[in-house]
């Protein structure tokens, strides 16, 4: 797999100024996404993930929300400092994004074909029978049967698997560097899913482009991504290859994640919940967000946030934010 960083995220910070106070939807995250690699991000809802992505693509709910800190590096060129007409450009050619349920990103009154003629035209400025003929293209390279006849449809003829895949064809339109899928299988049921991430792994390889792959399902991150980043409270908990997630999790909150799968091979009365609710985004403690849910806390940990740890050498880039790691 090519090094080569498409995206580095540097401390970003999109808070919401409302009336009851600042929410800090995303407070200070940091990392990178290499050429052809995927990223999962993981946590519970309200972690701040979603808003992530949102922040990257430039879609920032307004007037509320805003980019306050940080740097959004694509291909080095900051995206914070950027227009909204400049992003325009980027948004949809070189950065897309995938959203949870596709019933909200197609409109029920044009046909399927003419939503993915109109991405074409806007990515490629394609006209006349070639726009047609790149829909049914790419309408085939995400394996809907018989897409002559299936560019007709309306989004609420074809079935919640097929909708996802249109979808995913007006995502991949113009050939971007990163897909952002923001709980892309969620609405999915077991078979459908697993072929669709089987299409976004053979659409990767042929293409090349990086993948943030946005979920709460561990066994999606397992099969799909190369490193994942654990969100706690608006911020990145731990970061670490897939392997060392599952196997070697350093921080407490990925330590309780894990635990939550559920092991088909054990008998249990009663499955492992983490117990209390994550904090207020308008009201974070003052030392670690995830203290009052810990098993570990100590002292140290109500009153200041830690320093990011770096777990073993620079080689397996795992590192992850806990006074445990940091006292021993």
């Amino acid at each position: 797999m090519a090094q080569t960083p498409v995206l580095q995220v540097n401390n970003l910070k999109t808070h919401f100024f409302t009336r009851s106070g600042v929410v800090k939807a995303v407070d200070g995250v940091d990392f990178t996404l290499n050429a052809g690699e995927t990223l999962g991000i993981v946590g519970e809802s309200g972690s701040g993930k979603s808003m992530t992505a949102l922040s990257i693509m430039g879609l920032v709910p307004q007037p509320a929300g805003k980019i306050v800190e940080g740097e959004i590096l694509f291909n080095g060129d900051d995206l914070v400092k950027k227009t909204q007409a400049e992003l325009q450009q980027i948004r949809g050619r070189d950065i897309c994004m995938i959203l949870q349920d596709p019933m909200t990103s197609l409109n029920p009154v044009f046909s399927v074909g003419n939503q993915v003629i109109e991405t074409v035209k806007q990515s490629l400025a394609q006209t006349g029978e070639t726009l047609k003929e790149r829909a049914i293209e790419l309408l085939h390279k995400v394996k809907i049967a018989a897409p002559e006849s299936r560019i007709e449809n309306f989004p609420h003829q074809m079935s919640g698997g097929m909708r996802q895949r249109v979808v995913g064809a007006i995502a991949i339109a113009g050939s971007p560097q990163i897909l952002i899928a923001d709980e892309a299988t969620t609405s999915l049921d077991a078979t459908i899913q697993y072929q669709y991430l089987e299409l976004l792994k053979e659409l990767q390889r042929d293409t090349g482009m990086a993948i943030i792959f946005i979920t709460h399902d561990m066994g999606v991150v397992a099969k799909m991504c190369d490193r994942v980043a654990v969100m706690y409270a608006g911020k990145v908990a731990e970061i670490a290859d897939v392997r060392d997630i599952f196997n070697n999790p350093q921080h407490p909150y990925t330590e309780a994640l894990m635990k939550s799968v559920p092991n088909v091979e054990e008998d249990v009365e009663m499955l492992y919940a983490i117990e209390g609710q994550p904090p207020a985004l308008d009201n974070l403690p003052a030392g670690c967000t995830f203290a009052p849910r810990c098993q570990y806390a100590f002292d140290k940990c109500e009153v200041q946030f830690p320093d990011i740890v770096q777990i073993g050498d620079d080689s397996n880039r795992h590192t992850a934010t806990c006074w445990k790691l940091s006292e021993n």
